[in-house]
């Protein structure tokens, strides 16, 4: 889809849309998205990165890529995970982006739609072995918006303290199934 396109059709559904993309989503990096509560934010995020003129990759468990949607999974982006052997996850993701000049993989850190009390740390671990930043977007459905915040950061190897930075930033926002989305640390 076109970019001229998805925005129109974003406008249309009154969706509010920051077009602005940090320099690093465009190289590379591991973009987190939350709230992640309903197979409809993955249509939605499609027409946002086409309307930003993203092509993200997005870790989908492996199960989905059976025949006949397997196919069609990996050409809208889809990289089957193996949710078994997470410990593999980051070093295997690390050697596509030592493979890619441009590489953006999107992981919503909850794991899940179903409201979970603790976000999954894969992403974190992927970002720190690539190498390579963090950034962080968001689906706001309260609030009908959704984009990227400004500036990715670096892992710095204190989970906890990145992950209460990271999670300052959806304080407020609303997934689709309201009471569903969960955050760590509710200060």
């Amino acid at each position: 889809m076109n970019a001229k396109l998805a925005q129109r059709i974003l406008k249309m559904a009154k969706w509010n849309i920051d077009l602005n993309v940090p320099e690093d989503v465009r190289k590379k990096c591991v973009m987190i998205v939350a709230p992640h509560t309903s197979l409809w934010d993955w249509v939605l995020g499609k027409m946002v990165f086409a309307a930003m003129e993203i092509k993200p990759v997005v870790m989908i468990k492996k199960e989905f890529f059976a025949f006949p949607i397997g196919g069609l999974l990996r050409k809208l982006g889809g990289i089957p995970v193996d949710r078994k052997n997470p410990k593999r996850l980051p070093m295997e993701m690390a050697e596509r982006f030592a493979n890619s000049d441009h590489l953006c993989v999107v992981i919503t850190p909850e794991g899940t739609r179903k409201r979970t009390e603790k976000w999954k740390k894969g992403f974190y671990f992927i970002a720190r072995q690539a190498q390579v930043p963090i950034a962080i977007g968001y689906t706001d459905w309260g609030h009908k918006r959704c984009g990227i915040f400004p500036n990715t950061f670096m892992p710095t190897g204190n989970y906890d303290a990145d992950l209460a930075f990271i999670q300052q930033h959806y304080f407020g926002m609303i997934g689709k199934y309201k009471g569903q989305f969960n955050l760590e640390d509710k200060k």
